[in-house]
């Protein structure tokens, strides 16, 4: 069952590269965290272990519940086009991402050789969670996904201590969580200011701003 949830990560994973719209983005995030719920649910029944099982609770009200949410309600109220603007199209995106999973898969095995599979599949596709969300916040062209970008890495990095550590100590995680939920709570508004400033959210439009 672990397997099946850490494919379903990388599934939606590889599904944030091709989308061409904001909302799909943004749905897709939401799949790819309640997913990495699910396998955070999975290490906890494993170990048996109470805050872990809470962190997963936690993962499910944020990432899954709260942010999409505030993200949708955030859309509707600067009112942008759903377009993402893409520096690249879908086509070479996943090319990107492709090359991504076998860059990541070189790494794991040279790294965990003799290790256990489960532990070598996470780390790919923590890795490649990090690099996707990477692209995403420089491949794509709406402010707004440059903090659906920055949530995907931090996806990846959350994925990466689960399976490498065991899981952070449970008051790190918590106060990673909050900051997350903070970062992304100042961003939107950053964003509805410029929005009302310039009348759009084009990063490459903004960069040719002068003072």
């Amino acid at each position: 069952m672990m397997y099946a949830f850490l494919l379903g990560m990388m599934m939606f994973a590889y599904s944030m590269v091709i989308t061409r719209r904001v909302t799909a983005l943004i749905r897709s995030f939401r799949l790819q965290s309640l997913f990495l719920a699910l396998v955070t649910f999975s290490f906890a029944y494993k170990a048996a272990n109470l805050e872990i099982y809470i962190v997963s609770v936690l993962l499910v009200m944020i990432k899954v519940l709260g942010i999409p949410y505030y993200l949708r309600r955030l859309m509707e109220k600067i009112n942008i086009d759903e377009s993402l603007g893409l520096f690249m199209n879908p086509l070479l995106s996943l090319v990107a991402a492709l090359l991504f999973t076998f860059v990541s898969s070189l790494f794991a095995i040279i790294v965990l050789r003799n290790q256990d599979p489960l532990i070598c599949i996470s780390l790919i596709i923590a890795m490649v969670t990090m690099f996707i969300g990477f692209f995403i916040m420089v491949f794509r062209a709406k402010a707004i996904t440059q903090i659906v970008g920055l949530l995907t890495m931090e996806n990846g990095i959350f994925l990466l201590a689960a399976a490498i550590t065991d899981g952070m100590p449970f008051f790190v995680e918590i106060a990673i969580f909050f900051d997350v939920f903070v970062c992304v709570i100042i961003t939107g508004i950053f964003l509805y200011r410029i929005n009302r400033l310039f009348t759009h959210i084009d990063v490459n439009r903004l960069t040719q701003l002068r003072g």
